[in-house]
């Protein structure tokens, strides 16, 4: 139901936009603002785009305007083929709906039949190296999931407190920092000042974990894990954790993107970019033989990255198949076993019924990523990463064609 106050909001709105075709010529900032407080028209937000010139702008202008323009068709095709917000949470209309979706979370050139493919045939390799490694370790079990199981709550991989939990974290953060520039090239120095931080007296009485602080150039970064329950949190779980939350991942990435301070309309249309990089940078330690030594520490980066292709499959599945809900809990039970620490099955699965295509996204933009990193080594894949870092996140028909040109 249309509201009086959502149809004032939208005349101010198209008085907003009348007034700056007026004005015109405007920056593209100002064009960009007057495009967002458009969120019911993507059609006339897409018309205030129209006369902008990318090969006159920066390479972060550039991104801010090619990714509104391509995530402002997507919804103008939405809104008129199904006549829904494409912001709206809840299931799709129908497969051709969450084929849309998918295109806005992460670009043009995907095709979904093509995406569940290479996701199963990555959850297959990952599978079969930690079926390796169970091996190794004496580990029995019917399947993948059944050996991690298996694994899971054995004492000897139990943190007696918290406090031990978070110290060997930053353990496995002074193992990482210095291969930042070997992993990832080189950053600024500013964003290695990052540690795992226990919790305020204030975050223990709001119950408010897992969450991050940015490094500047003037303050450290750091990232505060929810330790509350321990006995979900093995010991060979959280290095794939420090890669993900600290170095070489977010704490890369985000800061590196803060400062090219792309527009709010460019969040919007590659919002997985950032969880992308993050499941990248965990591929990286891993691929770089940090963990040669330690082959717990390599199962706990396989049951994370089983997790998110498991999800990422099951998003797929359940909005373009119609997988049932218990299929696709049985599917994930088969795949990792355990739930990741704050996934438990139930409530994950019906957080992606009511936010279609975003995991499978975030999955998808992680394939992205090593796609570009195929057969680069050294100077050339240092050259790769500053493409992705410098200017910030971008679709990944966009992220393609840059990495072409490197």
């Amino acid at each position: 139901m249309t509201t009086r106050r959502a149809l004032l909001a939208g005349g101010a709105a198209l008085a907003l936009a009348g007034r700056v075709r007026a004005a015109r010529p405007i920056s593209l900032r100002a064009a960009l603002d007057a495009a967002a407080a458009l969120p019911h028209d993507p059609g006339a937000a897409l018309a205030l785009l129209a006369g902008y010139d990318l090969n006159s702008l920066g390479t972060s202008a550039q991104l801010d305007l090619d990714t509104a323009r391509a995530g402002l068709a997507i919804d103008r095709d939405i809104v008129q083929r199904f006549a829904v917000d494409p912001r709206a949470k809840g299931p799709p209309r129908n497969p051709a709906h969450a084929a849309l979706l998918l295109r806005r979370k992460l670009g043009n050139d995907v095709d979904p039949r093509a995406a569940a493919t290479r996701l199963e045939a990555e959850r297959r390799r990952c599978a079969a190296r930690a079926d390796a490694l169970f091996a190794r370790l004496g580990v029995a079990g019917a399947n993948t999931g059944a050996r991690f199981s298996a694994l899971w709550y054995g004492p000897r991989y139990a943190y007696p407190n918290p406090d031990a939990a978070l110290a060997d974290m930053n353990r496995w953060l002074a193992v990482m920092r210095p291969h930042v520039p070997a992993l990832v090239g080189m950053v600024p120095p500013w964003c290695l000042n990052v540690a795992a931080n226990p919790p305020t007296t204030a975050d223990i009485a709001q119950a408010h974990f897992g969450y991050r602080t940015l490094p500047t150039p003037t303050q450290p970064g750091g990232y505060v894990p929810d330790l509350q329950r321990l006995a979900d949190r093995p010991a060979f779980t959280l290095p794939s954790v420090v890669a993900h939350e600290l170095l070489p991942g977010h704490m890369v990435q985000l800061p590196l993107e803060a400062a090219a301070d792309p527009h709010p309309l460019r969040l919007d249309y590659a919002p997985g970019f950032a969880e992308g990089w993050g499941i990248y940078a965990e591929r990286r330690v891993a691929d770089a033989g940090l963990y040669a030594a330690d082959p717990l520490a390599e199962l706990g980066y396989l049951h994370w990255r089983l997790f998110r292709i498991g999800r990422a499959l099951a998003d797929l599945a359940l909005h373009l198949h119609g997988l049932s809900l218990a299929e696709a809990r049985a599917r994930l039970v088969t795949w990792q076993g355990e739930p990741a620490y704050f996934a438990p099955f139930d409530a994950d699965l019906a957080r992606i019924v009511q936010e279609p295509m975003t995991r499978a996204g975030e999955m998808l933009f992680a394939l992205a990523i090593e796609d570009g990193a195929r057969r680069r080594t050294g100077p050339a894949l240092a050259r790769y990463h500053q493409v992705l870092l410098r200017d910030g996140r971008m679709r990944s028909d966009e992220l393609a064609r840059r990495a072409r040109r490197v």
